[in-house]
């Protein structure tokens, strides 16, 4: 499978917008860098990449496990939307299912999607696949920004990754089939795993 690495360094830039002449407040106006607009252009489709490749598996196998993170999932693209349209930042989605802008994301769903067809023990691995991607791109997108709007919904959205990464893991150990970590460290991967479902304040 490919691996989509992208590995990004921003800093906030800080417009300060004086106001007329009038006695008003000064306004401090929060621009994104092109780093920061990236990711979360990335970031949406990513997030439809997942709950795409979830309904499809559901489609195929009847698992009540692919719906219901399927649903998560939305809430995740809409917390990315909330800051498209906070930003004035294009939304990158297509609405038809299984087909995205970004091509190394299409490519992506093709393969996943194509590994699902195989059986639902590959169907399970493909979750746990993508949750472990969503974590260590959740991961590097931290590092791109400082504006805390932002960080709170990353922060909300790798929450449900991990749990979502605890499900996929568990029905792959009722199977007697173990996952190893593609993307995040062994480290990261086992505090996950050894750790308790969390509460994610909705997202």
């Amino acid at each position: 499978m490919k691996t989509i690495i992208i590995a990004f360094l921003s800093i906030l830039s800080v417009t300060v917008t004086s106001c007329s002449k009038n006695d008003e407040i000064n306004e401090i106006t929060l621009e994104l860098s092109n780093l920061e607009k990236q990711d979360l252009i990335f970031l949406r489709e990513e997030e439809k990449l997942a709950r795409d490749v979830y309904l499809y598996a559901f489609e195929k196998y009847h698992e009540q496990i692919f719906y219901n993170i399927s649903q998560s999932e939305q809430q995740h693209m809409n917390s990315v939307l909330y800051l498209l349209n906070k930003y004035n930042l294009e939304d990158p989605i297509i609405e038809a299912l299984g087909v995205f802008s970004n091509q190394d994301l299409q490519q992506l769903y093709n393969q996943l999607t194509a590994q699902v067809d195989i059986s639902i023990i590959e169907a399970l691995k493909v979750g746990a696949t993508i949750e472990d991607l969503d974590i260590k791109d959740i991961d590097e997108f931290e590092l791109n920004t400082q504006s805390l709007d932002i960080l709170n919904v990353y922060s909300g959205l790798k929450c449900g990754s991990r749990n979502h990464l605890r499900s996929f893991v568990l029905e792959l150990d009722l199977n007697s089939i173990s996952y190893s970590p593609q993307f995040i460290s062994n480290e990261e991967y086992n505090e996950i795993i050894e750790s308790d479902k969390e509460r994610c304040g909705g997202i």
